[in-house]
C-alpha cells in the first residue's frame, strides 16, 4: 500500500507540489527512464473514425463554481471564486459556469464581480450562469454581464411531479420565451432538460427540436441522478444529434461511477461540451472531474489537449481546491494522486526503467508529474535497486547488485522497511565490497529479528540461484569485489 500522508502545510494532504513534481514521495524514488516515446498509434481496438464524434474538437464547460457550490463541503467567499475562476482561464477552459444571481444577493454580487475580472484578465474563458427555466431569473441574469445563460428545467415525470409541477406543454412554452428574451440582449442560450435519462423519449426530442429551431446555441442532456450507462449515453446523444442542428452540451453525474465514460461516449456520439468540476465536486458524488476528463482525453487524442489546455496546471488547480472544501486528494485520482505514476512490483519496475510506454498510457511529464518506483519493498526486482544505487552513485555489477537486491527483500520479509533502511543496505553492501572493515547492513535489528532475516536470505539467494550455484553467485561477487573479502561470511553482517 502507499505510505501514510504527511502534511505539508496546504490541505493535509501528500499531494503538495515538490519542485513540479506529484509531491514527496516518502520510500519511493523518482527515476531517470530511457527515453519516453509514448507512441499514440492507431490501437488495434479503435473504432474506424466517424464523422460525427467530437472526440478531438471538444470543449469544457467549467461547473466548480455552479455545480461544485453545491458539494457538501464547500463554501467559496468571492476572494475563492476570483481565484479558482483566473486559474480555470489559466488553464484554458472554454466556459466557466456560475451559480445562478438569483439564488442570492451574494451570488448576484458574485457573478458581477467575475464578469469584471473576466473583462479585465481573462485569456479565453466566456462566463455562464445557470439558472431555472424561469424569466424572473433569466432577467437577472442578462443584467449581471455574463457571455451566455444555461436555463434548466425538469422534464422527467419523478420532477414534473414532485418538483415544479408543470407539464410538457408548459415547459415548451416557457423555454421558447426565456430563449427568445436572452437572444434578445446577445448573450449565448442553452436549454437542458434535467433527468434526460429518466425522462420520455419522445417529450425530449421534441421539446429539443421545438428550441433548435428557434436559434438556441446548445441544448443539455443532463444524467442528474447519475443513472445512465455509456450505452444509453451513446444511443442518447446520437439519436438527438440526428434532431437538432445545435451544439450538444452534456452533464454526468458520478454515483454510479460512470461520469468519465459516459463523457467520452457521448463525445463520440456528437456531442461537443463537457460539464466538468475540479475533483469532480458536486451535488453527492459529484460530476465528471476535470482531472479524469484530461486522463481519457489526453490518451485519445494528446495533441488536440495539450495545444488547447494548459495541463500542467493542473494539479495547481485541484490543490487550491481541495483546501477550499477541506479534502484530501485521493490517492488514486487521475492524474495528480499519489500513486498515479507509481510502480512497485519488479517485473513492472524493470519495463519502465527500459521504456515506460510499457505499463504507463500517459506521460506524467505532460502534467508536470514524476513517475516513482518504490523499491524498499518485498516486490522490489533488482533493476530498481540498480536504479537506487545509480543515484547514490554506487557502481556495482549486475551479479553485486542482485545478491543486494536478495538482501534487501530478505529484510522486508522480516519487516516494513522504509527507504532509508534500503539505502543503509545498499551503502552497507557496497562499502563491504570494497573495505576490509565489515559494516553491519542495517543497525538496530533485534535478535529475533537478525534470525529471521538468515532466514529469509538464504531463501531469497536460492530463488535468486538456485541453491548448487548459490555458492558460485557469491564468489563472483566477491571476485568483482576490489577489497577481496578475508571474513568468513558477508552474509550476517545485519546487526
Amino acid at each position: 500500500m502507499c505510505p501514510p500522508a504527511e502534511t505539508n502545510g496546504t490541505n493535509g494532504h501528500v499531494n503538495g507540489t515538490v519542485n513540479g513534481t506529484n509531491g514527496n514521495h516518502e520510500g519511493y524514488s523518482a527515476i531517470q527512464t530511457n527515453q519516453n516515446p509514448h507512441p499514440h498509434s492507431s490501437s488495434p481496438y479503435r473504432p474506424v473514425g466517424d464523422f460525427l464524434s467530437n472526440v478531438s474538437r471538444f470543449k469544457i464547460i467549467e461547473s466548480t463554481l455552479r455545480e461544485g457550490e453545491q458539494f457538501a463541503n464547500a463554501y467559496f467567499d468571492l476572494e475563492a471564486k476570483m481565484k479558482i475562476a483566473q486559474a480555470l482561464d489559466d488553464f484554458g477552459v472554454d466556459y466557466i459556469e456560475l451559480t445562478s444571481p438569483a439564488a442570492s444577493e451574494q451570488s448576484r454580487l458574485d457573478c458581477e464581480a467575475i464578469c469584471r475580472l473576466k473583462n479585465e484578465k481573462f485569456k479565453t474563458a466566456k462566463i455562464l450562469t445557470h439558472v431555472r427555466c424561469h424569466m424572473d431569473d433569466a432577467r437577472i441574469a442578462v443584467e449581471t454581464g455574463v457571455d451566455g445563460v444555461d436555463v434548466v428545467i425538469g422534464t422527467s415525470s419523478y420532477l414534473r411531479e414532485h418538483s415544479h409541477g408543470k407539464d410538457m406543454t408548459y415547459i415548451k412554452n416557457t423555454a421558447i420565451e426565456v430563449i427568445e428574451f436572452v437572444k434578445s440582449k446577445g448573450l449565448e442560450i442553452r436549454f437542458s432538460s434535467e433527468d434526460s435519462f429518466r425522462s420520455d423519449l419522445v417529450d425530449l426530442l421534441s421539446i429539443y427540436s421545438a428550441v433548435d429551431k428557434i436559434g438556441v446555441n446548445r441544448v443539455g442532456i443532463a444524467d442528474t441522478v447519475g443513472c445512465a450507462s455509456p450505452r444509453q449515453v451513446y444511443d442518447l446523444v446520437r439519436t438527438l444529434r440526428g434532431v437538432v442542428h445545435c451544439d450538444i452540451e452534456t452533464h454526468f453525474h458520478n454515483d454510479s461511477g460512470c461520469a468519465i465514460a459516459n463523457a467520452y461516449c457521448a463525445l463520440e456520439a456528437g456531442a461537443t461540451h463537457i460539464d466538468t468540476s475540479v475533483l469532480g465536486i458536486g451535488e453527492r458524488n459529484g460530476i465528471t472531474p476535470l482531472g479524469g476528463l484530461m486522463a481519457r482525453m489526453i490518451v485519445a487524442d494528446r495533441d488536440y489537449v495539450l495545444s488547447k489546455y494548459n495541463v500542467k496546471k493542473l494539479k495547481e488547480i485541484e490543490d487550491m481546491v481541495a483546501d477550499y472544501v477541506e479534502v484530501n486528494i485521493p490517492f488514486n485520482n487521475y492524474i495528480t494522486g499519489f500513486c498515479a505514476f507509481t510502480h512497485k512490483a519488479g517485473i513492472h519496475a524493470k519495463a519502465i526503467l527500459n521504456n515506460p510506454s510499457t505499463y504507463e498510457i500517459i506521460n506524467p511529464a505532460d502534467f508536470g508529474m514524476s513517475r516513482y518506483v518504490h523499491f524498499a519493498s518485498r516486490l522490489t526486482g533488482w533493476n530498481a535497486i540498480k536504479s537506487r544505487a545509480d543515484q547514490l552513485d554506487l557502481q556495482m555489477t549486475d551479479a553485486q547488485i542482485k545478491l543486494c537486491t536478495a538482501k534487501i527483500k530478505a529484510l522486508a520479509d522480516v519487516r516494513k522497511i522504509a527507504i532509508d533502511d534500503t539505502d543503509s543496505i545498499i551503502r552497507a553492501f557496497y562499502h563491504n565490497l570494497h573495505s576490509q572493515e565489515e559494516r553491519p547492513l542495517l543497525e538496530g535489528l533485534s535478535a529475533e529479528e537478525v534470525k529471521k532475516f538468515q532466514i529469509a536470505e538464504e531463501k531469497e539467494k536460492a530463488e535468486l540461484t538456485g541453491t548448487k550455484e548459490k555458492r558460485q553467485l557469491e564468489e563472483q561477487v566477491e571476485a568483482e569485489a576490489e577489497v577481496p573479502a578475508t571474513k568468513k561470511t558477508r552474509t550476517a553482517a545485519v546487526a
